[in-house]
């Protein structure tokens, strides 16, 4: 199964919409703060190194 995201303004989103579920395609509609969510949880996938790295080192680098 595959999805992808389309942020457009909504009278282009109603027609896309429509369309997808005309063709079978299960729609569902992210408010702000979920694509958002979804955005950062991208951005910190590609980030991701799988280096380990202290508690310490992290608390320095906060101050």
């Amino acid at each position: 199964m595959g999805a992808i995201v389309i942020e457009n303004d909504s009278k282009s989103l109603k027609l896309i919409s429509e369309l997808a579920k005309r063709l079978g395609s299960k729609v569902v509609k992210l408010n702000d703060e979920q694509l958002e969510d979804f955005t950062f949880g991208e951005m910190m996938k590609e980030a991701k190194t799988g280096e380990f790295i202290s508690r310490e080192t992290i608390m320095e680098k906060l101050r």
